[in-house]
């Protein structure tokens, strides 16, 4: 096996630590397990044109990338289609796609799973034609993301540091957008703080908040809350950590294939996997099953950290 593999030198993992060492470690665990790996680093947007590069090269059999979950987003973007399969080095802050799909958390091992060679089909979800592999969202979160990038950038704060300064800046404010939703034919009216789009559906339990059990049962999670004070959105998120989120009053869930979404704004601020592009509405939403094939255990596993 011959595979092409682009490690995003802007990952939390490669930030942190030497590059050139970690390019050595996974070059040598390929090597172990009789795999050939050419290896390049690459930021922004040559990232796109290294993948599309492997992706058009006959002589490789995989695309590996090195990254957090945005990076694999845009990977994915590239791959949609492809015969090449899709490797995960999960060197991101949180790795969900990694985690929900049972791939390991450490080089060595996620190297392991790829050379084992095991491929499966999963779904990925699109909104105005970019791609999404674990979320997309329309509100708070948004907003949040875009500021906390801002004080990266401005002052060098670190990610989760950031992140809560730019949650306590937008909570104050507590924006709301006046969206339309057309599902199933019904067109459903709302003032909501947050629009939240899984790709397959997430656990809101306590023990696994934030976990998806199935990448591929080729539909839209959809969550809207209506809940229109500070207090009452954390009253939706306590209700839902607890197991009770789909008797929450101010809460709708709802499955769908595909939805459009309407406002009266031009643009909208659009969150996916964690990176925020300003799109025109309406927005429309569509999940692509089984459009990424990707190596993965055989089987899900649950990953222990």
């Amino acid at each position: 096996m011959k595979l092409f593999v682009v490690l995003n030198c802007g990952a939390g993992a490669l930030l942190v630590g030497d590059q050139t060492e970690l390019s050595r470690i996974i070059s040598e665990a390929f090597q172990a397990h009789a795999v050939e790996a050419d290896i390049v680093c690459a930021r922004g947007e040559d990232i796109g044109e290294m993948v599309r590069f492997a992706r058009d090269g006959a002589e490789f059999d995989g695309v590996v990338i090195g990254g957090g979950d945005g990076t694999i987003s845009g990977a994915t973007d590239v791959l949609i289609g492809s015969d090449k399969a899709l490797g995960i080095l999960p060197l991101g802050t949180l790795n969900h796609f990694a985690r929900d799909l049972g791939i390991p958390l450490t080089v060595e091992a996620a190297i392991a799973v790829i050379a084992a060679g095991h491929i499966r089909s999963v779904d990925v979800g699109t909104v105005n034609g970019e791609t999404f592999v674990n979320n997309s969202s329309v509100g708070i979160y948004p907003y949040m993301v875009a500021d906390r990038d801002r004080r990266r950038s401005a002052i060098g704060l670190g990610k989760w540091s950031a992140m809560i300064l730019a949650a306590i800046r937008t909570l104050r404010r507590f924006p709301f957008r006046r969206l339309t939703m057309h599902a199933a034919g019904l067109a459903t009216p709302y003032r909501t703080p947050i629009l939240f789009v899984g790709n397959n559906e997430y656990d809101l339990s306590l023990l696994s908040l934030g976990r998806r059990r199935q990448l591929d049962l080729g539909r839209l999670q959809i969550y809207v809350v209506h809940a229109q004070t500070r207090l009452g959105l954390v009253l939706v998120a306590i209700k839902a950590l607890f197991g009770f989120g789909r008797s929450a009053r101010d809460l709708d869930m709802l499955e769908a294939p595909s939805f459009t979404v309407q406002s009266r704004a031009s643009r909208l601020p659009v969150a996916l996997d964690g990176e925020v592009k300003i799109m025109q509405p309406p927005l429309h939403y569509e999940i692509r099953p089984s459009a990424l094939r990707v190596f993965a255990p055989a089987a899900p596993q649950t990953t222990i950290v």
